[in-house]
C-alpha cells in the first residue's frame, strides 16, 4: 500500500499542485502496474470450472425457489378459498 503523504494548505493552494497532481497519477500508475504483475491469474481449467459451477448453481437455486413460489400459491389460494366461503 502507499504511504500517505500529508500536504499543507499552502502547498495544495500554489500553482504546482496540477504538477504534484501529475506526479501523484504517475507514482499511482506505477504502483498499480507493478502489483497487477504480482497477481496470480487463473488458469482456463479454473475459470471453466467456476463459471460451469455458477451456472449449475443459479439453475439449482432458480428451481428451488420456482417450487417455493409454487408451494405458496397453492396455499394461499386455498387458504382464500377456504375464507371466501364465510363471506
Amino acid at each position: 500500500m502507499g504511504e500517505e503523504v500529508k500536504v499543507s494548505r499552502e502547498e495544495r493552494s500554489t500553482g504546482a499542485s496540477a504538477k504534484g497532481a501529475w506526479q501523484e497519477f504517475r507514482q499511482y500508475a506505477s504502483e498499480v502496474k507493478s502489483e497487477t504483475k504480482r497477481v496470480t491469474w487463473p488458469g482456463f481449467q479454473e475459470v471453466y470450472g467456476t463459471t460451469v459451477m455458477v451456472i449449475i448453481t443459479t439453475f439449482i437455486f432458480g428451481i428451488y425457489f420456482w417450487i417455493c413460489d409454487q408451494v405458496f400459491q397453492y396455499v394461499v389460494y386455498h387458504v382464500l378459498d377456504f375464507f371466501k366461503r364465510f363471506v
